[in-house]
């Protein structure tokens, strides 16, 4: 198993599974390798240090971190996967029912609650002049389907 580190052309590092270098390069030829924040096919392996596997070979003694160390990345794009993600657990997807269900909260039909959906320009913008707030956010593809 080869583990690569890649980039897209807009700057998002990200790591990579593949069972060769040979297949690594014939599913980012296919265009079938995307970056997981933006979907960008144009990726580029990046240089990255070997891994070798000695048997026997002990670890060095490095001191452990601190019990209370951050050791998760905390790049803006990270830090804004982490509140799609929380955008997206705590809201219901209407889909593109959205600008209807939105107006029938807003007037007291139905109980507020956290929504998502689709909407088109003109629906926003008629939501927006109604007094009704709304927020565009551009979902990665990677956060649109199942993650394995």
């Amino acid at each position: 198993m080869k583990v690569l580190d890649l980039q897209c052309r807009h700057g998002h590092a990200f790591e990579g599974w593949f069972a060769s270098h040979d297949a690594f390069e014939e599913q980012r030829a296919a265009g079938l390798v995307a970056c997981p924040i933006c979907g960008d096919t144009s990726v580029a392996k990046l240089l990255s240090a070997p891994r070798l596997n000695l048997s026997g070979a002990r670890a060095p003694d490095i001191p452990s971190a601190p019990a209370n160390a951050v050791t998760t990345p905390d790049s803006p794009e990270a830090r804004w996967m982490r509140a799609v993600r929380e955008v997206m657990a705590k809201t219901e997807d209407v889909g593109d029912r959205f600008a209807d269900e939105a107006r029938r909260m807003h007037y007291g039909e139905t109980a507020e609650r956290g929504i998502r959906g689709q909407a088109t320009r003109e629906q926003t913008e008629a939501l927006l002049d109604e007094g009704i707030p709304v927020l565009p956010l551009p979902l990665p593809a990677a956060l649109k389907e199942t993650l394995q």
